[in-house]
């Protein structure tokens, strides 16, 4: 007949020797007790943090232990799912086993792997905000392609501008003439 209680004092000692800085006892009865999982830094020395809360049920290792994540840091909601998800994976997998090691190196991989997507994530973002300012710049510099239809209606508009600027000039030109020519009369 196993020994469930001996197993899970054994593995508790070892744990606590694993991750002395990490590891918290909640409570004795029943066992429950968290590890605080850091991912490696990223890009900006940011890190996603879980602290996972454990308690064992009477028959662990043969039965799977209780699991939650007692809090987080950086991390989004859907990865906090797809951690949770993992973890079942992984209990079921190691079923007969003392799993809680295995467990944590599970969340310790995916957590690096969440913060590798999330620096990808910012060099793909950064990577289009440069593709994007490069078009813009080609833009400006490119000009209009001059066709056959929107040279004559630049012509056009041209032509009446010029038209409308010698008009004024000669309006200009025939009143200073009449302010001269009145000027003569009364000088």
């Amino acid at each position: 007949m196993t020994d469930y209680a001996e197993e899970q004092r054994n593995e508790l000692e070892a744990i606590e020797s694993i991750y002395p800085d990490s590891f918290t006892v909640l409570s004795e009865v029943p066992t429950s007790f968290t590890i605080t999982v850091t991912s490696d830094a990223g890009e900006n020395d940011e890190t996603i943090e879980v602290t996972l809360q454990f308690t064992y049920v009477e028959k662990y290792p043969d039965e799977v232990p209780l699991w939650e994540i007692y809090s987080q840091e950086n991390l989004e909601d859907s990865d906090a799912e797809g951690i949770l998800t993992l973890l079942q994976q992984q209990a079921e997998e190691n079923l007969g086993m003392v799993m809680i090691f295995t467990l944590v190196t599970a969340v310790q991989d995916k957590l690096n792997e969440l913060v590798d997507e999330i620096k990808n994530r910012r060099e793909e973002e950064k990577r289009r905000k440069e593709e994007a300012a490069e078009e813009a710049e080609k833009v400006l510099f490119q000009g209009t392609v001059v066709t056959i239809e929107n040279f004559l209606s630049w012509k056009a508009k041209f032509e009446l501008e010029m038209a409308e600027l010698r008009r004024k000039r000669q309006k200009e030109e025939e009143q200073q003439q009449l302010n001269a020519a009145a000027n003569k009369t009364h000088g």
